[in-house]
């Protein structure tokens, strides 16, 4: 449905531009160039609306339309690209005392680290048990 307001809108947007240029300004003949308001009496007086200004009036109802029939369509159809797509599997770390991992690699990882904690404990401990009372 989309496609086919699409479409239709832009021929009439097109048809609209064609016609508003092959229209013919006022005095826009020879004789308005020289201040003759009268030039086309000859063949009668100049209607209110022509053929041309009502095909530019039609087109432009046709323009509007489509504009807003447009407008409101896309409104409808707004959703996210997103809600196709699963949600990515996050692994759970339980950082508990006593639960072991499930990569041995990580097991690893927080036995070094443990013990990099444990060696750093004990060297404060004894730079503080080195240091001589101060007044001695």
């Amino acid at each position: 449905m989309t496609v086919l307001l699409v479409i239709f809108y832009v021929l009439v947007c097109v048809f609209l531009v064609l016609v508003v240029l092959l229209q013919q300004g006022k005095g826009a003949d020879l004789a308005g160039a020289f201040g003759g308001g009268g030039s086309q009496t000859s063949f009668g007086p100049r209607s209110a609306s022509n053929i041309m200004h009502r095909m530019t009036t039609v087109s432009f109802v046709l323009f509007v339309v489509l504009s807003l029939a447009l407008a409101i369509q896309s409104g409808k159809q707004r959703s996210s690209v997103m809600e196709a797509v699963e949600a990515p599997v996050v692994p759970v770390v339980e950082e508990a005392v006593g639960v072991e991992a499930a990569d041995p690699a990580l097991d690893a990882v927080a036995d070094e680290v443990q013990t990099v904690d444990e060696a750093t404990a004990d060297d404060g401990d004894a730079e503080t048990e080195n240091v001589p009372p101060e007044g001695e």
